[in-house]
């Protein structure tokens, strides 16, 4: 593929081949989430332009991938091939006429996030028959103390902002791996619940592959017809499942190989991955410890991110963008990494691998360390009480850049909002002395800064640690849409945002008929190429 170009741009047609001959391929599509979900190619991989310092590295971390850019009409790919080219990235066309010319051309255009992974959910409930329960008979069996037990296969940071009354948290890797300890009786029935379909089924079907004696069902449509149907949820109530006793551990370790061999996922040696890092200037390797958060931070291989597993499996393009690249997770416990490299490896366009690390290897604590790239430009920092002083004297105007649904939850006041990709007017029309910008961390700010730095914006500081240090520091906040001045391109609204009961409903409704009209848009595609090959059939729903 050619250089970074004003001629390098491939057509339709020619991206379709691509997307097809097997070699690696990353598709980036640069515009703001909330744009992207509208409309975007089925392997397009969410990746702003003026986000791309803090993101590109972790999506494809190898510098010589064949990259295609992609937006909705072509307007933002020349300032993508020159920022790519500054950041080191060398083997990058893009897509002629971004996503426009690509729906005129008879192809099909996806709306949504996370679309790969959950429509791969869609795929194994229409081909196996994943057993379900509606809102209305699980709430009929509680009611009567059935021997059941539900269990949410979202993450915990999902299940403590709200919960079916009396579930427990396990993550969806956790599932086989901690089950026993929560349906020690083989009569249990077993509910998996997420907030919506996909972790829902694919949590059902996790445990009925591994050959759990228990029944096991899916809940219907999660927790969103569990309120439509009148019932209630817990906010902020922990409530997780206890870690596998040594008994229970070698029967999930078994369970976890046999479906990992079904679906034919490679367990490699030390040697063996010593040799795919040698080849990382060829060959993109990912390295993914699948654990919980705290078990990550509390130590983890140097270089290994964090992904776990449950969300690797619904969300991938999230965490790697290179499709043709070799996966390797990793666990202590030979459960958790098997179970979701199984279903990467189902969901097909990676070469997936598992490794047991070496109890006595060295560890690294704490989050996941992330490498902020450079293009050129300085950013400068102010800290939090010289921007207070600043802005109490009207000697500045500060705007947050992060996240427009954060926004309105909770600002700085007196700050506005606007995405990244929109700044340069309103910095443009500034008549104040010094523009402060903020984000969560102020990382995103930083990098904002030092570009609008490069172009000759003017004074643009970033504040130092972002809104985070603000809200430490207790200094003033505030709640609410006032400020926002671009809308919501930059994030996509999920179905659980509204203000009315009724909107909420349209909402959810909305929602799950798309996700279940993903599977004929699969069909049209043609691209999807995934596998049921270490499936089983489910047995019919227990009544």
């Amino acid at each position: 593929m050619p250089n970074h170009s004003p001629n390098a741009g491939l057509s339709p047609a020619q991206l379709k081949a691509a997307l097809q001959d097997g070699a690696e391929i990353a598709l980036l599509d640069l515009r703001e989430n909330g744009l992207y979900a509208r409309t975007h190619l089925l392997f397009a991989v969410c990746a702003p332009l003026w986000r791309l310092e803090l993101q590109l590295d972790r999506l494809v971390p190898r510098r010589t991938t064949r990259i295609v850019l992609v937006d909705g009409d072509g307007s933002l790919v020349q300032q993508g091939l020159e920022k790519l080219a500054r950041l080191g990235y060398r083997h990058v066309s893009f897509l002629q006429g971004g996503t426009e010319r690509w729906q005129r051309d008879g192809n099909e255009i996806f709306s949504g996030t996370n679309v790969p992974g959950k429509a791969f959910g869609e795929v194994l409930e229409e081909q196996l028959h994943t057993p379900h329960i509606d809102a209305q008979e699980l709430q009929q069996r509680l009611a009567r103390g059935d021997d059941l037990v539900i269990v949410d296969s979202r993450t915990s940071e999902e299940f403590d902002d709200f919960s079916i009354p009396g579930a427990y948290s396990v993550p969806g890797a956790e599932l086989v791996y901690r089950i026993g300890e929560v349906a020690p009786s083989p009569q249990t029935l077993v509910v998996v619940n997420c907030a919506g379909r996909t972790r829902s089924i694919v949590g059902a079907q996790t445990l009925i592959n591994a050959g759990i004696p228990n029944p096991v069902v899916s809940l219907k449509n999660g927790t969103m017809d569990w309120l439509k149907s009148g019932a209630t949820l817990n906010h902020g109530v922990a409530h997780s499942a206890p870690a596998p006793s040594a008994a229970s551990l070698v029967v999930a370790r078994s369970r976890a190989a046999e479906v990992a061999q079904r679906a034919g996922v490679n367990a490699i040696s030390s040697a063996q991955l010593h040799a795919f890092q040698e080849q990382r200037q060829d060959r993109t390797l990912y390295l993914f410890d699948v654990r919980s958060r705290d078990e990550y931070q509390s130590g983890h291989l140097p270089g290994w991110r964090w992904a776990p597993g449950g969300q690797l499996v619904q969300a991938s393009d999230e965490y790697a963008a290179t499709r043709g690249a070799r996966i390797v997770l990793a666990d202590w416990d030979g459960v958790r990494a098997r179970t979701t490299a199984a279903w990467l490896k189902q969901i097909g366009g990676f070469e997936v691998f598992t490794w047991v690390p070496e109890t006595s290897a060295a560890l690294e604590t704490g989050p996941e360390p992330r490498l902020l790239l450079r293009g050129g430009g300085e950013a400068r920092w102010i800290e939090n009480d010289l921007a207070q002083q600043a802005l109490e004297r009207g000697q500045a105007e500060i705007f947050d850049i992060d996240n427009s649904l954060a926004f309105r939850r909770s600002h700085i006041s007196g700050a506005r909002f606007v995405n990244p990709q929109q700044l340069a007017q309103w910095v443009d029309r500034s008549s104040k002395q010094s523009v402060i910008l903020t984000s969560s961390d102020g990382l995103l700010a930083s990098t904002v800064s030092a570009e609008l730095q490069r172009l000759g914006a003017g004074k643009v500081q970033a504040l130092l640690g972002g809104t985070q240090a603000w809200r430490k520091a207790g200094l003033p906040l505030t709640t609410g849409e006032e400020g926002v001045l671009s809308g919501d391109e930059d994030v996509w609204y999920g179905p659980y945002v509204f203000h009315t009961e009724a909107e909420r409903n349209r909402r959810f409704d909305e929602y799950l008929d798309w996700e279940l009209g993903l599977v004929a848009q699969l069909q049209r595609d043609g691209s999807h190429a995934s596998s049921l090959q270490g499936s089983i059939a489910s047995p019919a729903t227990p009544h």
